[in-house]
């Protein structure tokens, strides 16, 4: 028999704050890294640091979040690009000739994008003569973001403790020993990029260096061309960067030169590094206009040595947990005292990956991929790219740079529902400078109002479809919807927040790229508005003749996007109470939309034809944009396109690599199907060994798999399992809708649910317990309930066999839903 619930209106005093005591969250290990994606990574926005734990020698990989190559976009790309959009549109609307629309699209591609750089390696040196240690342990402490690693030789035990600090904007280590003067090592440091080491004083060495003016993607590798180019004769040479290393100790004695820092006889020692570009901007050269990076490094130095080491510590610990507190999410492990909580993190997971019930390495994924972001994405600095923070190659996998297809958005799905708003902020200043190019790209490629950006771009605010002047595939290249997607971020702040001063800032932005979609837009023989040309990203079809084809007209994913985009600066502009006569052009435009349509197997369509294709279970299922992250499709409102979205997964399959297999989570917890969502968080957590060879899934370290390594896994599975205990994109708070069987008693705390309310949860046996609303702002409030628990119908509207249920809410008071059991 179902429980009853009580409804009770509380005052602000009653509710407990958001900052919650976490359960421990530790990846833990019983040996040092030899591959980089066993290593542990740290990060405070601005340094990004690799931890290996090695004995003999410690290796930290490091990184800066804005030294890149290359320098402001070119302010012509590709002047003729224009004339060739009537042939492709003639092409596809009047002789559908798909392998000419490929063609001429070739034609209208500009530059690649730069590339996201390694900034160093350095190595500490301690000669234990092949001794082996007696015991060892390396872990990363999720509550507190410090690793350390720790070890026995002879009878002495070494522990190294490692974080990045954001108030101090400085990487700290403490090395100490258990017996006293037991301390010789030496530190040494390198660098891919062209650099020179210099000393500074008894006790510290500088390292400056310069980025290349090029690099050409890690793909692209045509004969006879230099990929990696430092100087730039016609334009702007790569920005510099310095970083410092400093060591204290109370003891021992220290000395550099210009092989780097040696220290011997000392017990307790902390060393120091900072580090700065000259980065000035998107638009500045950081070459000729660059910030004194030698200066800022020095400062941060400066700041960091003066302060002790445990108020370092403290600081940063403080600082971190305001941020990583405000969540907790449990689950109850139904079989007692599991046996694996005994085992390193790797071990754990792989029998995990085998099948044994583990609900903790679901929890800690989910936390984990809060503490990335946190690690990877901080206000002031640039958004967190395709691995975050962190990279190890000169030629990183696709350029490690921000893929607006899909990647860069899905790394910022769990900023607002995981209560990370200031982590959005990022992306959200980044795209004021890609709307600036993305204007200039738009006039001068389409001869268009507003502004567009393609598939890739980087630090610099890449806007065009990249290629190289025609060598990229237009399957990926010339694809038109980045700025629109990207403006879904923009609203999706605003909703969470309710920050109406963000959204005045916001809104012309949103309203430049609804502006190029207006221009973009055509009418096809029926009357419909249509994108012309149009791809569905990285995903091909074939054409009546059997040829794969990428360019064709009016993609499910295109006009969802568009649909997205227009109802988000309609809703906007109503908030803000502006805009009038714009909101009405959008709306009429809106309507005549073409729109989705169902398959004879009653899936959804992707293409604006019912075409076959090629790859039937192709990693990208772009055209469910309007189910997850669009609002598009549900249960309730279009039932029809809800059953086709659902169809048209089960068509494609649960294979994928990491992330495709993260963005599955997000849908089936929107097709409210539980336990599938679980069933794929139980494959996006597959092991996959460190040479990657396992396909998509996890690494030892718990980084994404694609392979090899994208950030956008983990973030997508951290968003996907908050779907699954919380959704708002309706209006409305649905609890737990798609909770699944493995998860019969568990408690989140924190969560943030659109208009602006923070959710606590708790629940038992597959069924509400309690759950807690708090808003930011005077509103109403609409829960909705699918029969996971009772209401007292004369406080409710019923919608079918739904109740939503209205209160009247007011700024800090608490809404709880309470068992009578």
């Amino acid at each position: 028999m179902r429980s009853n619930f009580f409804l009770v209106l509380l005052s602000s005093g009653f509710f407990q704050s958001n900052i919650h005591a976490q359960p421990p969250s530790k990846l833990w290990y019983n040996r040092p890294a030899t591959q980089w994606v066993e290593s542990l990574p740290l990060g405070n926005g601005h340094i990004g640091a690799m931890v290996f734990g090695g004995v003999d020698e410690e290796l930290i990989q490091l990184n800066e979040s804005t030294l890149y190559s290359g320098g402001p976009v070119k302010k012509i790309i590709n002047p003729d690009a224009y004339t060739y959009l009537r042939q492709i549109r003639e092409a596809l609307l009047k002789e559908a000739d798909y392998s000419k629309a490929n063609v001429l699209a070739k034609k209208m591609q500009g530059f690649f994008s730069e590339s996201y750089m390694p900034l160093a390696d350095v190595m500490i040196r301690q000669d234990f003569h092949n001794r082996q240690p007696a015991t060892y342990r390396r872990e990363l402490d999720l509550q507190d973001a410090i690793v350390t690693t720790s070890f026995t030789i002879n009878g002495v035990t070494y522990q190294r403790e490692l974080f990045t600090s954001a108030p101090a904007n400085a990487f700290v280590m403490r090395i100490t020993a258990s017996r006293k003067a037991a301390l010789d090592f030496d530190i040494a440091t390198a660098s891919q990029l062209h650099y020179r080491v210099a000393v500074k004083g008894s006790n510290e060495i500088v390292v400056n260096g310069k980025a290349p003016a090029h690099v050409d993607p890690s793909y692209y590798n045509p004969k006879d061309r230099e990929h990696v180019i430092y100087e730039d004769t016609g334009g702007c040479n790569g920005m510099r960067f310095r970083y410092n290393i400093k060591v204290l100790s109370a003891d021992g004695e220290i000395t550099a030169d210009t092989t780097g820092i040696h220290v011997k006889n000392a017990t307790a020692v902390t060393i120091f590094i900072t580090a700065a570009t000259s980065f000035n901007g998107f638009d500045k050269c950081p070459d000729k206009e660059g910030k004194d990076e030698n200066a800022i490094a020095a400062s941060f130095m400066k700041n960091a040595v003066a302060q002790p080491y445990a108020q370092l510590k403290a600081a940063h610990v403080k600082d971190y947990q305001r941020y990583f507190n405000r969540v907790l999410f449990t689950v109850r492990d139904t079989t007692g005292v599991n046996k694996n909580s005994l085992l390193p993190t790797d071990e754990r997971l792989k029998d995990y990956s085998d099948g044994a019930y583990d609900p903790f390495m679901e929890t800690l994924y989910f936390q984990y991929g809060r503490y990335l972001l946190i690690s990877s994405s901080r206000p002031g600095a640039p958004p967190a790219n395709l691995q975050g923070i962190w990279n190890k190659e000169l030629r990183a996998p696709w350029s490690s740079n921000y893929t607006i297809n899909i990647n860069t958005q899905m790394n910022y799905w769990p900023a607002e529902s995981t209560n990370l708003s200031e982590m959005h902020l990022p992306l959200l200043q980044w795209l004021k400078g890609l709307s600036v190019n993305g204007a200039r790209i738009a006039r001068e490629l389409y001869h268009c109002n507003g502004w567009v950006a393609h598939h890739n771009s980087d630090i610099w605010g890449c806007a065009n479809p990249v290629g190289d002047l025609g060598a990229g595939d237009p399957v990926w290249a010339n694809w038109y919807m980045g700025a629109n997607w990207l403006c879904q971020h923009l609203w999706e702040h605003y909703a969470f927040t309710m920050d109406k001063n963000f959204l005045r800032e916001a809104y012309p932005i949103m309203k430049q790229a609804a502006l190029f979609s207006l221009d973009w837009l055509v009418k096809d023989s029926s009357g419909y508005w249509v994108t012309a040309p149009s791809t569905s990203p990285e995903n091909k079809f074939r054409d009546a003749k059997g040829r794969p084809q990428a360019v064709s007209v009016a993609t499910t994913m295109d006009m969802s996007i568009i649909w997205d985009l227009f109802t988000n600066v309609i809703e906007a502009s109503r908030a803000l109470a502006m805009d009038e006569a714009f909101r009405k052009r959008l709306s009429r435009v809106k309507k005549d939309l073409y729109p989705m349509r169902i398959g004879s197997n009653g899936e959804l369509l992707e293409w604006y034809k019912p075409f076959p294709e090629t790859d039937p279970q192709h990693r990208h299922v772009s055209h469910l944009f309007g189910l997850h992250p669009g609002r598009q499709i549900s249960k309730i409102g279009t039932p029809e396109f809800f059953a086709a979205a659902k169809k048209t997964l089960e068509i494609r399959g649960d294979a994928g690599t990491g992330w495709s297999r993260g963005w599955k989570i997000n849908w089936w917890a929107r097709l409210q199907d539980g336990n599938h969502a679980y069933k794929l968080i139980r494959q996006l957590l597959n092991y996959s060994g460190a040479d990657g060879k396992s396909g998509g899934g996890t690494y030892p370290n718990l980084f994404d798999a694609h392979p090899p390594f994208q950030i956008d896994g983990n973030f997508a599975g951290t968003a996907g399992i908050t779907e699954m205990l919380l959704q708002s994109h309706l209006g409305e708070i649905h609890l737990l809708p798609a909770l699944p069987s493995a998860w019969e008693q568990g408690e989140v705390k924190g969560l943030k649910a659109r208009g602006g309310f923070t959710v606590d949860i708790r629940w038992a046996k597959d069924r509400l317990v309690s759950a807690t609303v708090t808003p930011v702002a005077n509103g109403v409030c609409r829960i909705r309930n699918n029969n996971n628990f009772s209401v007292n119908a004369l406080l409710a509207s019923r919608e079918g066999d739904d109740f939503v249920l209205s209160v009247k809410m007011k700024k800090g008071q608490h809404y709880h839903v309470l068992s009578d059991n």
